[in-house]
């Protein structure tokens, strides 16, 4: 169905500004993905440098921005746009994450680390539900998946640039990870001064006031009502199951590879960006020119699979560099389409306006936490059972992450989300079929 504003999207200047906008929010995905891959290089060193047990390096990998502390981020951090805009967040958020990283930039010892990444985990946290309820609410309907792979297209190209930034530094030591850490400063302090010209949701303003007409606010207990809670539970279920391999992957791959691989550190932070180049090609290439027009459980599934026998490599052969080439390809290209780019969008799309962002931010805080403490004991199952033991576990996450998306994916593609709430019943009023983003935002 065309809205007006599909129209509006016809035309160059605010076509121009859309992308912009969506950029510009979506660098909170960079800066994210950017510093959990960065202390994935940075682990093997400091482990040396430092002393580090597995013990601690779980522990740095539970509190890191990887895990808990993005999860408690994000759990207020949404509420907060919820509350008072959606911008609000943008104010302070990006600051934070910069005095994170400066501790970690200038870290001589261990506790030091852990302060850095607490904070910066903080903030990123607060900046993704923000950022992606932001994005979802200014697409229109008929773009909104491509709109919002444009956030996926960077939280993958923040690991590619980091990577690269360490393997042209590598040669430096303790000295290049802390300039792979400036870098993620200096983006973060751009972006807060970009983000000042960023237009306030017009869906939000609109849905505040209609809920200020009618006497309140929307009450964060209406999210844990039936139709809440089957939400809650699918987007919790597809991302968080498949977030706990993600999230492996992304801080313990290079670490894994270099300890139980037997590759050198380049080596192994080279087949990591490889990877991750190949989602940002995944995502160019099938997710964004197809998502809003093909059926996305499908479209999910070729995705499970590629995944699925991209990790199922690692449980039947040896962890050397063919089969590690052979999981990167699979894997990378397979993730440019898969389970976190749906989560983004179907967890922006099933909720209401007025809690949005506090859905989004209670789902990323459980999925993170979760995170968290799967993290703490993936040295120890590695150290104790063996790498192929961990493979195993993790193929099997991913076939029950798959398995809940294929089956229960919602089928919203083309639809306003005015339209959405009013067919899962979050409001009375007849569905509208126009879109409010097509009126001008101020900012």
């Amino acid at each position: 169905m065309s809205t007006a504003a599909d129209a509006v999207l016809d035309d160059g200047a605010e076509r121009r500004r859309y992308w912009k906008w969506t950029a510009v929010a979506g660098m909170a995905s960079y800066i994210d993905a950017g510093s959990i891959v960065a202390g994935s290089v940075g682990l093997s060193l400091w482990s040396h440098k430092f002393g580090l047990t597995s013990s601690t390096v779980g522990l740095l990998g539970a509190f890191s921005s990887n895990a808990i502390s993005a999860g408690i981020g994000a759990l207020i951090g949404g509420w907060i746009c919820d509350r008072f805009g959606r911008k609000k967040i943008y104010t302070w958020d990006l600051l934070l994450y910069a005095f994170g990283i400066l501790w970690i930039i200038c870290a001589v010892n261990t506790w030091m680390l852990f302060v850095g990444y607490i904070l910066a985990g903080l903030a990123v946290g607060a900046d993704v539900p923000a950022s992606w309820t932001l994005i979802t609410e200014l697409a229109p309907a008929r773009t909104r998946g491509r709109l919002g792979g444009l956030a996926q297209v960077l939280w993958n190209l923040g690991p590619v640039v980091t990577l690269l930034l360490s393997l042209a530094l590598s040669s430096l030591g303790m000295l290049g990870v802390r300039l792979v850490f400036i870098h993620l400063l200096l983006v973060a302090i751009v972006t807060w001064v970009l983000r000042h010209g960023v237009a306030e949701s017009v869906r939000w303003r609109r849905a505040t006031s209609r809920s200020a007409a009618a006497g309140g606010r929307a009450r964060i207990a209406a999210l844990f009502t039936r139709r809440g809670t089957t939400a809650l539970l699918f987007c919790i279920g597809m991302y968080g199951v498949w977030n706990l391999f993600a999230g492996t992957n992304g801080f313990y791959f290079p670490y894994l590879l270099s300890t139980f691989g037997a590759q050198s550190q380049a080596a192994s932070v080279g087949l990591q960006c490889v990877s991750f180049g190949l989602t940002v090609i995944g995502t160019l290439v099938v997710y964004m020119p197809f998502n809003d027009r093909v059926n996305r459980r499908v479209l999910l599934g070729v995705s499970v699979v590629l995944q699925f026998l991209g990790m199922g490599l690692f449980v039947v052969l040896p962890l050397n560099l063919p089969v590690a080439l052979a999981y990167v390809l699979l894997i990378g290209f397979g993730s440019g389409f898969g389970q976190q780019h749906f989560f983004q969008l179907w967890s922006g799309e099933l909720f209401p306006t007025v809690l949005r962002s506090t859905a989004q931010g209670f789902t990323f805080a459980v999925v993170r936490i979760g995170l968290g403490i799967w993290s703490f004991f993936v040295p120890l199952i590695t150290a104790n059972a063996g790498f192929r033991y961990l493979a195993l576990i993790l193929v099997i996450l991913q076939a029950v992450s798959g398995l809940i998306g294929v089956v229960f994916g919602p089928r919203t593609a083309g639809q306003t989300l005015e339209q959405i709430e009013a067919s899962r019943g979050w409001r009375d009023e007849p569905a509208s079929a126009t879109d409010p983003v097509a009126e001008r935002g101020t900012a």
